[in-house]
């Protein structure tokens, strides 16, 4: 199907949904369907944004800009993980438990407000990958839009730039609680670790970034400009006093570069 009646028919499904709140994070694909959902639905599209410790104050900031600049109702709600239960323990099904927990938040401040549906941003790329929280999804009766007019990432990103939207190249970004392998624990302090870390390397100026947390050690997954900047042994040394100042012993720089879903390797 051509890119362009993909976009066609997701404004189709999005106008027969009549009314939906959008699961909002301010990245790439939630950003993209907020957009068309409101394009196409007007105030009858709202979005919500869950504020959480693994979710950068960047990110909520930004998400927050976007909806004042487009006119957009926004509700930003608490969503904390952490409290959870089995969720610090960091499960393979982790994200089973979060998506459960946001979208039954998500979908009862839809019902407050008459909305008929609740939407989320994964797309065709996400079919491929280990995503326990597409199964809360299902479950839940939220809708995937995105899927259902078979957009890919690549797609979305090309027809953001045609709609100008800021988020067209913006790094791809995945909740904080992502960057530990499965059955480490999971805490404030860590998220926080991990937060500062990751921010440093951006206002560095390295564009994709996830900082893996592995204990006393930090492994930084990065495209091929942040390592060219990590070629100069000067930055190396720097990166290397801050991370230290955030509590990490060892850093180390993954060969084989940023990837999504790296921590599903070891499944």
């Amino acid at each position: 199907m051509e890119l362009h009646q993909k976009h066609e028919k997701l404004k189709r499904y999005l106008t027969e949904l009549e009314s939906v709140a959008v699961a909002f994070s301010g990245g790439v694909d939630s950003t993209f369907l907020l957009k068309t959902a409101h394009d196409a639905l007007g105030d009858r599209a709202i979005a919500v944004t869950a504020r959480s410790c693994s979710f950068p104050a960047r990110e909520l900031n930004e998400a927050a800009a976007f909806c004042e600049f487009e006119k957009i109702t926004h509700v930003i709600c608490d969503s904390e993980e952490l409290n959870i239960e089995g969720f610090s323990h960091n499960p393979k099904n982790r994200c089973y438990l979060c998506k459960t927990e946001l979208f039954t938040k998500i979908g009862a401040i839809a019902k407050e407000r008459g909305i008929a549906s609740v939407a989320e941003g994964s797309n065709m790329d996400d079919n491929g990958d280990y995503r326990p929280g597409l199964i809360a999804v299902s479950e839940l009766g939220v809708k995937s839009p995105l899927r259902y007019a078979e957009l890919f990432k690549s797609e979305i990103r090309e027809l953001s730039k045609e709609l100008g939207l800021p988020t067209w190249d913006k790094q791809s970004f995945a909740c904080l609680s992502s960057r530990f392998p499965y059955g480490e624990e999971i805490s404030a302090e860590k998220l926080i670790m991990v937060d500062q870390a990751e921010q440093y390397l951006l206002d560095l100026g390295l564009k994709q970034v996830r900082v893996r947390h592995h204990g006393a050690v930090a492994r930084i997954e990065t495209d091929d400009n942040g390592f060219a900047k990590f070629a100069d042994r000067g930055v190396r040394e720097d990166a290397y006093k801050r991370f230290k100042e955030i509590g990490f012993a060892y850093v180390s720089l993954d060969i084989l570069g940023y990837r999504t879903g790296s921590m599903n390797e070891t499944l």
